[in-house]
């Protein structure tokens, strides 16, 4: 039997999806109607981007699922008109451009790279860095995509600690939770990660009084939401010397304005929302895994809580 999967995305993700999707439905066994364009009532799945216009699930009579391209699914969690299951991205063409960006941004404020690469001044300028054991990291988020820089930042020899709202348990992470956690782990955070999803409940998770908390001079990495930042207190913290440095590729506002602080900043990397894209290949295949799922009445895979946000 035939399934009917509508692609809702803008029209160049179409012309980059098309072809993988229908590949990865052909190797899944899923004998699949890919289209653009369907009568509502005749869609089985929709294959999802947020960026997408489409808003109201009402008129899709049979849909069994959503399969959102993005990780981030903010934008459609609270849709009140989708009443089927959400499954959110998560691919590893996705996590390892994520992995491989992180420990690039780490490696490099741990080693001091900046100072070595513009510092070409004729003046021999010898500051030897600490090992990476000597290098507290602390991840805000545990989820696939913290989960896996925390296990590779820890197997290249640094300290990790890892929160999370909920328990968690990563070999080689400390691993901490809670209010109390949150506290613990920024004290220690000489590099602080920040890949939390984008709720409620993690709005301007930094702040000014959790900004207080880092070590001073510490650096911060976001290549998690822009809504995590208080942008204020950040610029506050960079100019009072609290917060040595900041490394940032995802804003409230994208494109960053030509006009924003954070472009002119002496202590602020800006980075143009580059850490993790979706890959169309490895995509595909997991959204061609869940419809066969769906087909096979098994368990979709990375349901969203709606209740929690991802």
């Amino acid at each position: 039997m035939t399934v009917n999967v509508l692609f809702a995305a803008r029209a160049e993700n179409w012309d980059t999806y098309r072809a993988p999707l229908s590949d990865a439905l052909d190797r899944a066994g899923v004998a699949a109607d890919l289209r653009t364009d369907f009568p509502p009532e005749l869609v089985d799945y929709i294959v999802y981007a947020p960026s997408s216009p489409l808003r109201d699930f009402t008129p899709f009579t049979r849909l069994r699922a959503v399969l959102s391209l993005w990780a981030g699914v903010e934008t459609i969690t609270g849709n009140r008109t989708l009443g089927v299951p959400l499954a959110r991205m998560v691919d590893d063409g996705l996590t390892r451009g994520m992995v491989e960006w992180v420990t690039g941004h780490v490696m490099r404020h741990h080693l001091g790279m900046d100072a070595q690469i513009t510092g070409q001044d004729g003046v021999w300028r010898k500051a030897i860095p600490p090992l990476a054991a000597d290098r507290p990291v602390t991840i805000l988020g545990l989820g696939e995509l913290g989960r896996a820089c925390g296990e590779t930042l820890a197997a290249l020899g640094f300290p990790v600690t890892g929160w999370s709202r909920s328990p968690k348990s990563i070999p080689g992470l400390l691993c901490l939770h809670g209010p109390d956690g949150l506290t613990a782990a920024l004290d220690s955070a000489q590099i602080l990660v920040l890949l939390l999803p984008d709720t409620p409940a993690t709005t301007n998770v930094l702040n000014a009084e959790t900004l207080a908390r880092l070590p001073r001079g510490a650096t911060v990495i976001n290549p998690g939401r822009g809504t995590l930042i208080d942008d204020d207190a950040l610029l506050a913290a960079l100019d009072a010397g609290q917060v040595g440095h900041a490394t940032l590729d995802v804003f409230r506002t994208e494109p960053l304005p030509a006009d924003h602080p954070y472009w002119a900043h002496p202590r602020v990397t800006v980075t143009p929302h580059i850490a993790s894209e979706t890959r169309a290949e490895t995509a595909s295949q997991a959204i061609a895994e869940n419809i066969r799922r769906g087909e096979a009445a098994e368990p979709f895979l990375h349901l969203v809580d709606r209740d929690l946000g991802y």
